[in-house]
Parts: structure tokens; C-alpha cells; sequence
């Protein structure tokens, strides 16, 4: 089943405060915790967070998770069940990584299908201190999420500030 547009829902605000099954972190590899998103995630939500991410890294990511994948821990404290962490590409001009941030909305959806969730929330994945320009990180995340065949019925990209949230509404159209 593929997500019908109207099921894609584009808001501004704080990720972190969002009321879905799943939120989704735009984590570094070593999946403890950082700057921006995924800072804020693992401050609001708590050291459960972190505690499930080290368990992750002796486990089954030791050298880290990859770019393009997705796995899930406890929320914490955050309004959602759980926290599905991926790593976006760096962005590097001259190089096509595309297929690689699509991939994190992807796996980020397949990990909530195994677990259940019908409700997921994104953040704009890379287009942080990633440098992913921002009008192609929304245009990558519409594309991935409209074509990704998934059980989630409703896919929230959360974006944080008014521009981004204006630029998000202008290309929704166009993708």
C-alpha cells in the first residue's frame, strides 16, 4: 500500500512534542545523541533513549548504524511509542547521495511497519548541519514518502520554522 498524498501531512513545529506512534531522529552513526534533532530527542525523551541506542551499538551496530538505515528504540519520555533513528548523508556538491536520504524515510517506514505503527513523524533528514540544500531535502522526503509501500497511514514531516515550513508548502504542489 502506498501512502496517498493526502495521508502526508506537513506541519511546523517541535518534533519532539509530536503525538504519533513513531518519531523519527536524524541521528549520527553512533547513535548517541548530538546537536539539533537529535539532541533534542534524547534530552526530551531521556537516558532510556540512550541507554536502548548503546545496547543497539554492542549488539547489533557496533561500528555504528549505516547511512540509509533505520532501527528503533523506547521514546522515553517523549508523546511517542518510539524514537526510529537514521542517518542521513553529508551533503557533498558534485556527488548524487539522493538515493541515500530517500532511503532514510524508507527504512525509517519499514522499521514502523514492523513494529506496528501507523503514525510516523519526520524531520527534514539532513538538511541540518548535513547541508543538505533545503528545497531538495523536502523534495527527496515528498518523493520518498509518496512512494514508499508501507503500512503507515499517515506520515507527518515536522519542520522547524516558518521558511522551511513555507518552502515545504510551495514544492508539496510540484512533487
Amino acid at each position: 500500500m502506498r501512502i496517498e498524498p493526502d495521508r502526508i501531512v506537513i506541519v511546523e513545529g517541535d518534533i519532539t512534542e509530536q503525538h504519533v506512534d513513531a518519531i523519527v531522529n536524524a541521528a549520527n552513526s553512533s547513535l548517541m545523541g548530538g546537536g539539533g534533532v537529535d539532541g533534542a530527542i534524547h534530552s526530551k525523551g531521556g537516558p532510556a533513549i540512550l541507554q536502548e541506542c548503546r545496547e543497539l551499538r554492542e549488539s547489533r551496530h557496533p561500528k555504528g548504524l549505516p547511512t540509509g538505515q533505520a532501527v528503533a528504540t523506547t521514546a522515553g519520555r517523549l508523546p511517542a511509542r518510539w524514537v526510529i533513528h537514521t542517518v542521513g548523508p553529508i551533503h557533498r556538491p558534485g556527488t548524487d547521495q539522493a538515493d541515500l536520504l530517500r532511503s532514510c524515510y524508507t527504512s525509517s517506514l519499514a522499521v514502523a511497519d514492523e513494529l506496528g505503527a501507523t503514525s510516523v513523524a519526520f524531520p527534514l533528514i539532513s538538511a541540518g548541519i548535513f547541508g543538505w540544500p533545503l528545497d531538495d531535502a523536502i523534495r527527496q522526503a515528498l518523493t520518498a514518502l509518496r512512494g514508499a509501500d508501507t503500512n503507515v497511514v499517515e506520515a507527518r514531516l515536522v519542520l522547524f520554522g516558518s521558511p522551511t515550513f513555507a518552502a515545504a508548502q510551495r514544492i508539496y504542489a510540484d512533487v
